[in-house]
């Protein structure tokens, strides 16, 4: 059977004041596609998937969403207006009954629905759009960057979700294992061409390589001829000037031809240089505890990071690893244990709020308004690993243009943030590189590039990241923070860290004098079903109620013996509706007795 398309877009152009962003764009997104959406940070990715979304009209072009299907796309910065709580606007659109849909969505990516509007954070308004996404289940999703602000555990949970959902997606994220094991198909982005390849994100780098690989070959040629050309123009042309203006016209258009190529954009210059060498021994924490309010951070922790290790720490949001840290950077004293700094210490810190990062400030005042960066008398210089650079020269390396020299840093997207902080960062010597969510927002390219300058670097690292792939690639050891206090050290990166780990035991401590948590985990066990099971058992009844009613109505359009002659469209989508409701009819059947086994224990 033909796959149904959901999304097409016929002969799209696109232009922000400059070059075009896409020229006569053609694309079509199909039932049950998994799309990764890739190319460099500034490409038009978000641009491309706002056009599928109707938020941005073409300059020319149409955008087709055939009737009955539905899109929804998840915002990099929601509109909350009208909302008193985040639950109240990942609820909109929803039946009281699918209610419980947001709530299991909660869970999984970790926010509040009570929260306020009004006090939320960036991250967590994002998980809102997300989780009101999930909720709704379109026939499409475009999901821009939704593993951002979210815990190794909450993408694994989405990852889960997505594997299992009927809907089509079209992805865009920097997690190459998230890409890897959720797409069948890449669009890629390049100099306003889009290209199409049905196979997923796996073989992507290959089908790059090899695309800019036969450019590369065919520029190579068109010079050769051009040369060629040129030469014979210059030596024979007197003695031919009537028979071959042909030729010459030839030789003006491949010259056209070579002028109007659009060169591929170069990568980031990243380099980082080490400072003197600093001690073997960087940083020694013996038997470490420290705690805030209530909440434990660590209890008895140890730890010794020698000169050229690479320390990632993990662990879900908010457990306390930019704590930790801090506790042993010296930024915060333990309550018990002690810390020891090692000798000529040089540090350079890539912190996760961009805190280092005036938004006001443009980014020529960036880099020259750091005090260890000026040099005197010089107004458009900076010191760069000791040596004096031109502040547009340097900015090039990190694939800003001149233009972009005199912007503010507010107008910048978070890519190019993180390269402007990655450029302030490598400017400095140093021997001890903490860098505490540097993958957020990089392209694919520039995260390799930064991966190999860390493999050169001579110092120490410490690394936080949620991005597995990163973390197995760059790590050779791992703290994995799993609350209450727990952080324990493990050989390697994310997948070493896993396969170590085991099943987890419970301590014969825990066993006798179970914590406030296990007490009320044990609370609900014994109360039969979960709050969110409780709604969801009083929701089902009417919900298959409804899919009853939807079979019948549909059985009888097809009881009609004319109507597959008549109306052969109507006829495949009446059958395919069918399928699909007597599937969720099943399902919720099937749900219903779970839990009302459940419910009488």
């Amino acid at each position: 059977m033909a796959r149904i398309p959901l999304l097409q877009l016929n002969g799209i152009s696109l232009t922000f004041g400059g070059d075009p962003v896409f020229s006569d764009l053609d694309l079509v997104v199909h039932q049950g596609d998994r799309v990764a959406l890739v190319g460099r940070n500034g490409s038009g990715k978000s641009t491309l998937m706002k056009v599928m979304a109707r938020l941005v009209d073409p300059d020319r072009g149409e955008v087709i969403l055939p009737a009955g299907f539905s899109v929804g796309y998840m915002e990099q910065d929601p509109d909350m207006s009208g909302c008193e709580t985040l639950g109240e606007f990942a609820s909109m659109g929803l039946e009281p009954g699918e209610l419980y849909k947001v709530e299991r969505a909660g869970e999984g990516l970790k926010f509040d629905p009570d929260r306020p509007v009004a006090t939320a954070s960036g991250g967590e308004r994002r998980r809102a759009a997300l989780a009101g996404l999930m909720a709704r289940a379109p026939d499409l999703m475009l999901l821009d960057e939704p593993t951002n602000h979210l815990d190794i555990e909450a993408i694994e949970w989405l990852e889960n979700e997505l594997k299992a959902t009927r809907a089509a997606f079209v992805l865009i994220s920097h997690d190459r294992a998230f890409l890897r094991n959720l797409t069948r198909a890449t669009l890629w982005i390049d100099r306003g061409q889009v290209r199409r390849q049905e196979k997923g994100f796996e073989a992507f780098e290959g089908w790059r390589d090899q695309v800019w690989e036969e450019e590369d070959m065919q520029r190579h040629k068109l010079n050769r001829l051009i040369k060629s050309e040129a030469r014979w123009a210059v030596e024979g042309i007197s003695a031919r000037r009537k028979r071959n203006q042909g030729r010459v016209r030839a030789l003006a258009d491949l010259r056209a031809e070579r002028a109007s190529q659009i060169r591929r954009k170069g990568t980031a210059d990243l380099a980082l240089e080490s400072g003197p060498k600093s001690g073997k021994k960087v940083i020694v924490a013996e038997g470490v505890s420290k705690t805030f309010g209530d909440k434990q951070i660590v209890k008895g922790f140890s730890l010794a990071v020698e000169r050229g290790d690479r320390v990632a720490f993990v662990g879900p949001n908010g457990v306390g690893k930019t704590t930790l840290l801090k506790l042993l950077l010296g930024q915060e004293a333990p309550d018990e244990g002690s810390i020891r700094l090692g000798t000529n210490l040089e540090i350079a810190v890539f912190d996760q709020a961009r805190a280092q990062l005036d938004p006001n400030m443009s980014l020529w005042e960036s880099l020259t308004g750091e005090p260890d960066m000026r040099v005197s008398g010089q107004a458009d210089q900076v010191m760069v690993r000791g040596a004096p650079r031109h502040v547009v020269g340097y900015l090039k390396d990190f694939l800003f243009d001149e233009a972009q020299a005199r912007a503010a840093v507010k107008s910048l997207s978070g890519g190019e943030k993180a390269r402007l902080l990655l450029a302030k960062l490598m400017a400095r010597q140093s021997n001890l590189l903490v860098l505490d969510e540097p993958t957020n927002d990089l392209d694919v390219e520039t995260l390799d590039l930064l991966q190999e300058v860390l493999d050169d670097y001579d110092g120490t690292v410490l690394l936080v990241s949620h991005d597995r792939d990163f973390l197995d690639r760059v790590a050779t050891a791992t703290v994995a923070m799993e609350g209450d206090g727990n952080a324990v050290v493990y050989a390697g990166g994310w997948t070493d860290y896993v396969s170590q780990r085991g099943p987890r035991e419970v301590k014969t401590e825990e066993k006798t004098k179970p914590s406030e948590q296990k007490v009320k985990q044990e609370a609900k066990k014994k109360a039969g079903l979960s709050f969110t099971e409780k709604h969801r058992l009083e929701a089902l009844p009417d919900e298959i109620a409804r899919l009853e009613a939807e079979i019948a109505k549909l059985e009888q359009l097809m009881a009609d013996p004319e109507l597959f002659t008549r109306e052969p469209v109507k006829f495949r989508k009446a059958t395919e509706a069918l399928v699909e409701r007597q599937e969720k009819l099943s399902a919720a059947e099937e749900e219903w007795l779970l839990l009302e086994e459940k419910a009488e224990g």
